[in-house]
């Protein structure tokens, strides 16, 4: 019986708290310090469009000379500053982003070995292996790509918008009345995504058992020539997870053409409605320039965090994977109130001793009886698949 297939069961709500909640706690004075650094970051990026209208307005069309100097200064500091956050928030972040998946990693690992044999009688070492490895590398991409970018990009959406609402919030409701579409789509393809990484990290663990039986009987693989029975096995698991991360892709990217066409339709309007603003005067040149750039920068941040939805629900499909296999009760558990031998050195005896693993035929053991007495050998000899191991 391996570790089944399932379709998605937790909450993307539940599986954030639980990710970000319960492992981002140690590292909170860590994360304070980034969200300050990217606080100065979206600062910066919203200065940058507010000062095209000096530049506009002050140098090219009034031909002021005297602030030619100021602004120029304006715009190399905020450049500056905006390349020393920017490399100081994502410095702090990929830290604590491997910080958690090392910790998870540890986790997981401590809980497999306090589960019962059974368990991996029943569960393929390479499906376990990549429940360690796969799966916690897509949980490390999907961690490290949100905790980067989704601060940095929130704030600095948040004081564009809030830059373009201080301009003329009549033109900027006209820029982002595509977000309710924007936002459908995102979701739409986010419940997809984490439905296909499921499935892509089922193929990940079924093509690691493959390739690990074959590896390690590679002996009488190829002293039975079966090594074009083996290749056909292998090549069609390969098949599947390639089939699988190509209509990833296709999922990831089905946005583009939809929002670059909305985001058209909506630059176009600023352009007719921000146009008349200034052939009538209420709106100066600069102005609509400034406003222009701000939309511009924003809808960078849009995208990428558009694109962090898609790496995040990937994530979670495999996060899920990482948390079933932690909340797995071992088969076998202390009892409470056992009591601990008083004997420093007690014999070991077996009467009758029979065992059965989960799903298996025929007993792996069977009225097994012998003494093992303290401070003397007792060696187990038989044939592979006498139940050494078991016992």
């Amino acid at each position: 019986m391996n570790i089944p297939a399932a379709m998605p069961k937790k909450s993307s709500i539940y599986l954030m708290e639980r990710l970000f909640a319960g492992y981002l706690k140690p590292y909170r004075g860590k994360l304070f310090a980034a969200v300050f650094f990217m606080l100065i970051a979206a600062a910066t990026t919203a200065a940058l469009a507010k000062l095209m209208q000096p530049v506009l307005d002050d140098v090219l069309y009034a031909r002021n000379s005297d602030m030619i100097m100021a602004v120029a200064g304006a715009v190399l500091a905020t450049f500056v500053l905006r390349g020393i956050s920017t490399y100081f928030h994502t410095v702090i972040m990929s830290n604590i982003s491997q910080s958690i998946i090392a910790d998870i990693q540890r986790d997981l690992f401590r809980h497999l070995m306090i589960l019962d044999l059974a368990f991996f009688h029943a569960n393929p070492s390479g499906q376990l292996i990549s429940r360690v490895t796969n799966d916690v590398s897509v949980v490390r991409a999907a961690v490290s790509d949100t905790l980067t970018g989704v601060g940095k990009n929130f704030l600095t959406l948040l004081l564009l918008v809030g830059l373009m609402l201080h301009q003329d919030w009549k033109l900027a409701l006209v820029a982002f009345a595509i977000s309710p579409i924007t936002g459908g789509m995102v979701a739409y393809i986010g419940h997809r995504l984490r439905k296909v990484s499921r499935r892509t990290q089922d193929e990940m663990a079924r093509l690691s058992d493959i390739l690990s039986q074959i590896f390690q009987g590679v002996r009488q693989v190829q002293a039975y020539g079966m090594e074009n029975y083996e290749s056909t096995r292998a090549g069609g698991a390969i098949d599947k997870v390639c089939a699988l991360n190509i209509k990833t892709s296709r999922i990831r990217n089905l946005s583009t053409p939809v929002n670059e066409s909305i985001v058209g339709l909506a630059f176009a309007g600023v352009i007719v409605y921000g146009g008349y603003q200034v052939s009538e005067n209420v709106m100066s040149p600069g102005q609509l320039a400034s406003f222009i750039a701000a939309f511009t920068l924003a809808y960078e941040p849009m995208k990428k965090l558009a694109r962090l939805n898609s790496s995040l629900q990937l994530g979670l499909g495999a996060i899920e994977r990482v948390f079933e296999m932690m909340d797995r009760p071992p088969g076998v558990q202390q009892k409470e109130g056992a009591l601990t031998l008083a004997a420093p050195k007690p014999e070991v005896v077996f009467t009758d001793v029979r065992f059965q693993y989960d799903g298996a035929e025929t007993q792996a053991l069977k009225g097994i009886s012998f003494r093992a007495q303290p401070g003397k050998v007792t060696a187990l000899v038989g044939p592979s698949g006498g139940g050494k191991s078991t016992l």
